[in-house]
């Protein structure tokens, strides 16, 4: 049996990489990374007219009609290149959220303009931390009041899907009463803003059906999520671990290259090892989310630890293996280091998607 993506859409990669390769470059990163830019325009643009962001959002609403497993693969190349674009804002959470949840006329009115890139959005679904207290908002079935304390892209998001309480309401970021305030974070190239709602405007996203409620489909969304992630961070990790690879291969220590030291032959090896598993897991939650299979909440949170790992540890390794230089800021293993730390925490840390992954093991178990 071939576990592998097809021919078709390792050409849809191919041509990803390609564009990415040629727009999301060290110094357009850090435009962003610096505040030069709120994001990297011409990076969202190809991606948005090529149908590469929208690759899972049907076509009727706008969409490619490709599907999940187009995405995963995007997502890769976007993690390998640092894309600094709202990607998972936009398209694994918000889109997601009203693709399951929305009325007819809220998909037909909200979907084509993000899958055309006329608006940003972004979403607040809760996070797989299980200590955190929820969103200081309230909804009274037709405005929201409060405060959602640290939205990704929510600086030049349009539209905005929270959870609150038990309900999953739709927020336009143009209404009234809205304002909007910058969050420090590790990652600028993934900016975070806290926005606060003073009786805005807000509509309710009615469940599906009767047995569809705001709980699960906030956990399917963020399983979802999880997968695209570990994509990201699957693309990230091999990345680094080439640059790494490439740079012993150039500098040399007492008349070698230093790659041919067996200290680090085991260490890159280890990273190797750790992305590999990771991969694996990507594989499988990718096939659980493509087919909507009932696994799905195990290979997640399998996919979402391994990933999160592998990231971590090439990034951290990669950083030591440059030596001195890979310290400094004219180096690019920063930029990863901040994006491994940033995907690491963004809808829940790995302890958390531990402990996710534990109960799905004990639940089948038993």
């Amino acid at each position: 049996m071939n576990f592998d993506f097809s021919d078709d859409q390792r050409l849809l990669q191919d041509a990803v990489r390609t564009m990415l390769a040629d727009t999301s470059t060290s110094q357009a990163v850090r435009e962003v990374l610096e505040g030069r830019a709120s994001h990297s325009e011409a990076v969202w643009l190809n991606l948005i007219e090529m149908g590469a962001a929208a690759a899972a959002i049907p076509e009727q609403y706008g969409g490619a009609g490709l599907g999940y497993l187009e995405l995963c693969l995007v997502a890769e190349e976007a993690g390998r290149h640092l894309a600094a674009v709202p990607l998972s804002s936009s398209f694994y959470l918000a889109a997601e959220a009203i693709l399951r949840a929305g009325s007819d006329a809220q998909k037909q009115r909200w979907l084509p303009k993000i899958a055309g890139g006329e608006l940003v959005a972004t979403a607040a679904l809760g996070s797989r931390e299980r200590y955190r207290t929820p969103a200081p908002l309230a909804f009274d079935g037709a405005t929201l009041t409060g405060t959602s304390p640290a939205l990704v892209d929510g600086g030049i998001a349009g539209l905005a899907v929270l959870r609150v309480a038990d309900e999953l309401v739709l927020v336009d970021l143009a209404g009234a009463g809205v304002s909007r305030r910058p969050v420090p974070t590790l990652d600028p190239t993934r900016p975070l803003a806290a926005l606060h709602f003073d009786r805005t405007p807000a509509e309710r996203l009615p469940a599906a059906d009767a047995a569809t409620n705001a709980a699960t489909v906030a956990a399917r969304v963020l399983d979802g999520a999880a997968v695209l992630l570990a994509f990201e961070q699957v693309g990230g990790a091999a990345r680094i671990l080439e640059a790494t690879r490439d740079y012993s291969l150039e500098r040399k220590a007492f008349g070698r290259q230093i790659g041919s030291f067996q200290a680090l032959k085991h260490r890159m090896a280890e990273i190797y090892t750790a992305i590999e598993l990771a991969r694996v897991h990507a594989y499988y939650g990718a096939w659980a989310l493509s087919s909507d299979a009932p696994e799905l909440p195990k290979a997640a949170a399998a996919a979402r630890v391994s990933a999160t790992r592998a990231y971590v540890v090439a990034a951290e390794e990669g950083i030591e293996l440059h030596g001195g230089i890979g310290f400094t800021w004219e180096m690019d293993c920063h930029l990863h280091y901040r994006r491994a730390r940033h995907l690491g925490q963004l809808i829940g840390s790995e302890h958390a998607w531990r402990a996710c992954l534990a109960d799905e093991l004990i639940k089948e178990a038993a």
